[in-house]
This record gives C-alpha cells, sequence and structure tokens, in this order.
C-alpha cells in the first residue's frame, strides 16, 4: 500500500496516537487523537473509522506499535511515521 498515495488522495482515517499535550501543539488538519495507551479502551470509536487508517506520531515508534496491535485485531491499519510527515503528503493535494 502507498502510503504516501493514500493520504495524499485523502483516503482513509489519520489517527495520531500521540499524548493529548503532544497533539495539541501541532497535528495534521483532519487527524483525530487517540493516544496510544488508550487504543485498547478505544475499540469501539476505533471500528467506526474510515478504513485504513493512517496511524502518526512524533518518529514512528508508537504508531508503529499501534499499528502491529490493530492488525492483529482485524483492523486495516498501516504506520505512516512523524505526524510532520502525514502533514506533508497532505499539503500534496491540491484541493485541501
Amino acid at each position: 500500500m502507498d502510503i504516501e498515495k493514500l493520504i495524499s488522495e485523502n483516503k482513509g482515517t489519520i489517527v495520531d496516537v500521540r499524548t493529548h499535550v503532544e497533539f495539541m501543539g501541532g497535528n495534521v488538519v483532519g487527524s483525530i487523537n487517540i493516544p496510544l495507551d488508550e487504543i485498547a479502551c478505544s475499540m469501539d470509536k476505533i471500528k467506526e473509522l474510515t478504513p485504513p487508517l493512517i496511524m502518526c506520531c512524533a518518529s514512528g515508534n508508537r504508531s508503529g506499535m499501534a499499528t502491529q496491535w490493530l492488525n492483529t485485531q482485524g483492523i486495516e491499519a498501516f504506520n505512516a511515521g512523524s505526524w510532520m510527515n502525514v502533514n506533508y503528503y497532505k499539503s500534496l493535494n491540491p484541493t485541501e
């Protein structure tokens, strides 16, 4: 799956797994915040999101852990790494 293309074409849902404080310091427009330590208890909300889930955080470590766990739960998720990279890919869509 080409993550850059998914993001630039506004496919799926961007989920930022940083803490609420980190998220409030800057985030991708249209992304939602579900901190890594809240992923397991947020499965009802997660199952309602438009797949695939594009996971991001500060560096890609937490989003990688979230991606692996969600995939074991049958949720289609991809690790997009840093939220700043996701923000850049999103800027490639001229209609935004």
